[in-house]
């Protein structure tokens, strides 16, 4: 692994945030001595995609919410960051509205009493579409990295679920709890 290796924690993306703290990529980012930001692309309901209407578990043609972001590492693209929620989670919340969400998404969903208990995550490789390719700044006929991340209550209901598109040349490294003392 080189030294530019980025290793980061699932963990922090999937707690609430405190008042006033900052959204988890940007203090990651910031740790790192960088800065990282994000832009809003999209943000209402959607028919859902394939992939996510079956990590969801909902019936074909299901309307959810959506939440499009590109994720910024010292002003450029890094990342597509697409946020699904079903409708009986999400419809008529902050997060079916084109503005930033106080607290981010995880606080929002807590204080509606969906908290995360479990989650899956599942990376598969690809060609990028001619969206990613102009959202990232790629080449047509790149490849890319697609991370879909399920999050579930303790009672097993699906309340999240997140596709992030990458560069294939992003270097993913999972860690989970703490390493040493």
């Amino acid at each position: 692994m080189s030294g530019d290796a980025w290793i980061s924690e699932t963990a922090p993306y999937l707690a609430p945030r405190a008042p006033g703290q900052g959204d988890a990529w940007s203090d990651e980012a910031a740790r790192r001595g960088r800065t990282g930001g994000q832009r809003l692309l999209q943000a209402g309901e959607v028919e859902a995609p394939e992939v996510v209407r079956a990590a969801l578990g909902l019936p074909a043609g299901e309307r959810v919410i959506v939440r499009r972001r590109l994720i910024l590492l010292d002003g450029l693209p890094v990342e597509l960051a697409d946020s699904y929620y079903p409708l009986s989670v999400a419809a008529g919340t902050a997060l079916a509205e084109p503005r930033k969400v106080p607290g981010g998404a995880v606080t929002l969903l807590k204080e509606l009493g969906y908290v995360g208990a479990e989650v899956v995550e599942d990376v598969t490789a690809g060609l990028a579409t001619p969206a990613e390719c102009g959202h990232l700044g790629l080449a047509e006929g790149s490849a890319v990295l697609r991370l879909l991340r399920l999050a579930r209550t303790a009672g097993g209901v699906p309340m999240e679920a997140s596709l992030m598109t990458m560069p294939a040349g992003r270097h993913l490294t999972y860690r989970l709890g703490k390493q040493g003392a």
